[in-house]
């Protein structure tokens, strides 16, 4: 069955690494998660035909939210971009998080219009595969 995108919520670790503690990102309008395989090309001269092997996944995770600052998840994200470290994420579906994931934050912008809504947009790396929840 299909599934609102509203019933899809991306948290973040305001806990502890051992403790970790999931807040959701305040105010989300969106959210995309890419995943993709590298191809890695095996052919050779004696063939037209290419031939390919499945290389490196990779996964990324865009987020649009309105601008809140008191937000503890959006202070979380800002501490993390600031300090260059890794943010433990996480999926949810109908309040039920499913899976998580180490990432990099890449970009963490900000926009500030006249006389309209203040938003952010966060661009995520993941590194390396997401974690089923209880897998």
């Amino acid at each position: 069955m299909a599934m609102n995108g509203t019933d899809l919520l991306i948290l973040v670790n305001t806990g502890t690494p051992e403790v970790p503690a999931y807040s959701v990102v305040g105010s989300q309008r969106d959210a995309k998660l890419d995943e993709a395989t590298a191809t890695v090309d095996v052919s050779s001269k004696d063939s037209r035909a290419q031939r390919v092997l499945p290389g490196r996944y990779s996964s990324t995770l865009t987020l649009d939210a309105l601008y809140v600052p008191d937000d503890a998840a959006y202070q979380a994200l800002q501490n993390a971009n600031r300090d260059g470290e890794l943010i433990l994420v996480a999926r949810e579906e109908n309040e039920i998080v499913i899976e998580t994931a180490l990432a990099k934050i890449d970009t963490m912008s900000s926009s500030y219009p006249d006389q309209g809504e203040s938003t952010i947009s966060i661009t995520f790396t993941i590194d390396g595969f997401w974690t089923e929840v209880g897998s």
